[in-house]
């Protein structure tokens, strides 16, 4: 391969549109905008939903609802995929290598859905006062 014999893939490169060249080109005259209206002249656009000067779409309706961002860096464990899971010492590191929570998540809290038998000790993951009395009845800890 040599420098000279360098070329751009076929199809990287067109030609560039060029308008108001006269009536042979196909896009002489009106360069392709139509006649008249503020959008055939130069300078004359509007910002991005104008109606113009109708009440805008995204002012009509109601505002609604807030989706808090620190939502990801929570997660919540239930008792029924402690049992599962099977182990005496569980941790934050723990649940996010077994799947059970987000790779984000930094406050885990145990939730008491499902039963648990097995004896588990938690480490840096909260509880629920219902939870965490299964996890003592089961002769658990929750540090």
């Amino acid at each position: 391969m040599e420098l000279n014999g360098i070329k751009p893939a076929e199809g990287a490169k067109h030609a560039k549109r060029r308008v108001g060249r006269g009536i042979g080109s196909g896009l002489g005259k009106t360069a392709g905008r139509g006649h008249k209206g503020q959008k055939s002249r130069s300078g004359g656009y509007h910002k991005v939903g104008f109606e113009g000067g109708q009440m805008p779409l995204q002012r009509r309706l109601p505002k609604r609802g807030f989706k808090s961002q620190t939502l990801k860096f929570n997660a919540e464990v239930t008792l029924g995929a402690l049992e599962q899971l099977g182990l005496g010492e569980v941790d934050v590191l723990a649940l996010k290598q077994a799947g059970l929570v987000g790779q984000l998540a930094k406050v885990v809290k145990v939730i008491k859905s499902g039963e648990l038998t097995k004896s588990v000790k938690l480490t840096g993951v909260g509880a629920t006062a219902g939870a965490k009395a299964a996890i003592e009845a089961a002769g658990g800890s929750v540090a």
